[in-house]
């Protein structure tokens, strides 16, 4: 297997966190996902799984539009797998928030 090259940095330019809007995208996901277990585990777990599942909807789409070359870490893989991927487990977040009864 050939290792990908190290991308060049300038000594005199600070390194740029994150380097690409996909990682940015993937930074938000990854909050709204940690947003949303702090709520479910307050108790309020409709609301909880629909801001999780909207911040993998939110993923889906920004993979949709970004190109390759700028998506940073929401590439995985082939991207309309990484849109299916996202989009289903986001829709069932949503689902199962609407669906399941509240406890008696």
């Amino acid at each position: 297997m050939s290792k990908l090259p190290e991308p060049e940095l300038r000594p005199d330019e600070p390194r740029r966190y994150p380097s690409t809007i996909g990682g940015l995208c993937y930074m938000i996901v990854g909050v709204t996902a940690a947003v949303g277990l702090v709520i479910v585990a307050v108790g309020d777990f409709r609301t909880g799984l629909s801001v999780m599942g909207g911040g993998l909807l939110g993923g889906a789409v920004a993979r949709l539009i970004l190109p390759d070359h700028k998506a940073g870490m929401l590439k995985v893989r082939r991207k309309s797998l990484d849109v299916v991927f996202l989009t289903i487990l986001g829709v069932g977040l949503v689902t199962l928030a609407i669906i399941v009864p509240d406890a008696v």
